[in-house]
């Protein structure tokens, strides 16, 4: 089946990259018709969920607002096909698995430049707060962008984060926003975000923030004999951020910025609940610093360029007192540097024909204290060449990615050099003559190259890996329907994905220290449903609403292999979510679920590593206290896990029962 796929694929990238002739007849007939601006005025983010070649979810502006969520990774657990990894408390480990490819798979996006971790490939969704995050958004596949780096094609899933950019009212100089936040686990956490309008063209906005708790809550414990209710500790953290970014708007024919991003960290890593031990005295220190920057200039109509660039310098320090050298306690630096630079042309061919050609650099380093450290070097390069048809009924993309990685160490042997190339073809028609209908599919072939941490790591290393290919089948619908004053949309995909040399990192005794292996072939087979809907039940009464549901079924299929046909580690075949929001004057009500359904912790699914279903219920109220006219303040109370249940994502790292935050905000 795979093979047909290919073949198909090559023949149309033959049509999509030398189409004049074969669509010149129909460039009279096919001309571009403007989009109803009512759509967009609605609910700019669902318009591009139907229209959009590949599965998109995104949460913005309020709806981030509303949500129990205090980072990134808490507002992705409302998106259907993601399993969030979150190691318990608020300072604990978070990162994503998208579709169960594993979380080097998916590419994060920060304001269009990607979040680089060549130690491990994962990036820590945990340390993003969504005080200053405007949108949210998942790509499955790839983002159809003609303007986005080449970075944003190599991987199978992307995720957006895109912070908030100044806004002014003709007669504003400046908006100051102050909030403070406060509850269980003991925490305090206040923020301060500025804008200040330069001239008409340029504007600079500051935020920051800092993040203290003890982390410190009781769960319960059996050990087949008895039930005890313990205290997790040494789950505390002490963090603070600071973004700070100028822009610059020249009559949409310069607009650039540039953004500085410092992250400061220390927390307790407790490690997991094993033997009927529950302290573990092991700490992580982070220290994180990015500088970066992009530019697009158009050219009249037809042509235009965008540059992007990044340095970045990443340092952890890990302190193990559990374990003794000849020096004294085990304790572990690493620090990384990462160099960036990306290169995009667009040029439109035909109204409805544009093609991009995309080059991107980056260079990566990473030094330690550890003896006789591999200190690796990787290269990569990168190009893309993409074509885009957009008609008024059907929309074709198709791309081929070339990367090159070179890698170079001082000591011991490197990993071998990699030259590969990677199609994508995706599409979106409305075969009917009503706009709500559309359907949507794609097909994409990626592969990724093992980490230094998979390759060099002393206690986590694998020279014997391979590298990890994927391909991925799409095939969904989007229905959508205006009912009067009530928008109502309707998502449903069925997908197949095909890993071959799947490497999987499973958590040892604690968070620092993983055991990696090649799983050999795995195929997952899934459909994930979404129904939103929106509107208002009266003058004074608004609403919004969403429902997500996702089966997964990711086998192990290495021929030969002792659990061949089991489901892999941490997939549930059944999850879901549901949010509520409503608002009454300066009233706001919202309500959330999420469900995860059973799993195994390790390749047998065998009773002892079965992990029961979990499912909590999180609920907020916000008021605006009309002390100040203009400004009011702003009051919110928010109780997460309102029936206390206890569960644990990941086996032996229980989670927090019910608990309770305070916030107020005020903007001047």
């Amino acid at each position: 089946m795979r093979t047909y796929l290919k073949r198909i694929t090559i023949f149309i990238f033959g049509l999509l990259f030398c189409p004049t002739a074969l669509w010149a007849q129909t460039q009279d007939t096919l001309t571009p018709v403007a989009l109803p601006e009512i759509f967009l005025r609605h609910d700019k983010n669902r318009f591009e969920s139907h229209t959009s070649p590949a599965p998109v979810q995104s949460l913005s502006g309020e709806q981030l607002k509303k949500l129990n969520s205090l980072s990134v990774a808490d507002a992705l657990r409302y998106f259907s096909g993601i399993q969030l990894k979150d190691y318990g408390g608020i300072g604990g480990i978070k990162t994503v698995n998208v579709r169960s490819m594993g979380s080097q798979h998916t590419g994060v996006f920060f304001d269009g430049i990607q979040l680089g971790n060549a130690q491990n490939g994962q990036v820590d969704l945990g340390k993003f707060s969504l005080d200053n995050m405007q949108q949210v958004s998942l790509y499955q596949g790839q983002r159809s962008e003609m303007q986005q780096s080449a970075k944003a094609y190599a991987s199978s899933n992307t995720i957006y984060l895109q912070t908030k950019t100044p806004k002014f009212e003709p007669d504003e100089t400046y908006q100051l926003a102050v909030g403070v936040r406060s509850g269980s686990f003991g925490l305090f956490n206040p923020s301060l975000n500025l804008n200040y309008k330069i001239n008409d063209a340029i504007s600079a906005r500051l935020s920051t923030e800092l993040v203290n708790a003890h982390g410190r809550y009781k769960f319960q414990y059996s050990n087949g004999i008895y039930d005890t209710t313990a205290v997790r500790n040494n789950a505390d953290i002490k963090s603070y951020r600071v973004e700070a970014s100028i822009h610059g708007n020249h009559k949409n024919k310069d607009i650039w910025n540039v953004k500085y991003y410092h992250y400061n960290s220390e927390r307790g890593l407790p490690g997991a609940i094993v033997a009927n031990r529950f302290a573990r005295p092991q700490r992580l220190w982070d220290r994180n610093n990015f500088l970066q920057a992009d530019y697009k200039h158009q050219f009249g109509e037809t042509y235009a360029i965008k540059v992007r660039g990044k340095y970045g310098d990443d340092y952890s320090r890990y302190l193990d007192p559990e374990i003794v050298t000849t020096t004294g306690f085990l304790e572990n630096t690493y620090d990384q540097q990462e160099y960036y630079l990306s290169l995009v042309h667009t040029y439109k061919v035909k109204p409805y024909w544009t093609l991009s050609l995309a080059t991107d650099v980056q260079h990566n380093a990473m030094q330690s204290n550890m003896y006789r450290f591999a200190y690796p070097k990787r290269t990569t390069l990168l190009n893309v060449l993409a074509s885009d048809f957009n008609f008024k009924r059907l929309t074709i993309q198709a791309s081929l990615l070339s990367t090159g990685v070179y890698e170079s160490v001082k000591y011991y042997e490197a990993a071998d050099d990699f030259q590969e190339f990677s199609p994508s073809l995706l599409f979106n028609v409305q075969p009917f003559k009503s706009a709500d209908f559309r359907l949507r599919g794609f097909y994409k072939k990626m592969f990724r190259m093992p980490t230094f941490n998979d390759l060099y790591y002393t206690f986590v290393g694998n020279t014997f890996l391979d590298p990890e290919y994927s391909e991925q089948i799409n095939l969904g619908f989007s229905w959508q329907k205006n009912l009067g004053s009530t928008l109502l949309n309707v998502t449903s995909d069925i997908y197949n994905i095909w890993i071959t040399d799947k490497i999987v990192a499973i958590p040892g005794t604690n968070l620092f220290r993983w055991t990696m292996y090649n799983l050999g072939e795995v195929e997952t087979k899934g459909i994930e449903t979404s129904v939103t809907t929106s509107g208002k039940i009266s003058a004074d009464i608004n609403y919004s609403a969403r429902l997500t549901y996702t089966f997964q079924e990711s086998l192990d299929k290495t021929p030969g292999g002792n659990s061949f046909g089991q489901q892999i580690p941490y997939v549930p075949k059944h999850s879901g979510s549901a949010t509520l929001m409503m608002d009454y004057k300066n009233i706001a009500l919202n309500y959330s679920f999420i469900y995860t359904g059973e799993r195994y912790s390790q390749k047998a699914n065998i009773a002892s590593n079965y992990l029961q279903p979990w499912y909590t219920h999180d609920i907020s109220v916000n008021y605006e206290l009309p002390i100040f006219e203009e400004n009011p303040l702003e009051f919110g109370l928010e109780v997460n896990n309102l029936f206390d249940q206890h569960y644990a994502v990941i086996k032996n790292f229980p989670m927090p029962g019910r608990s309770f935050r305070l916030n107020l905000n005020y903007q001047f």
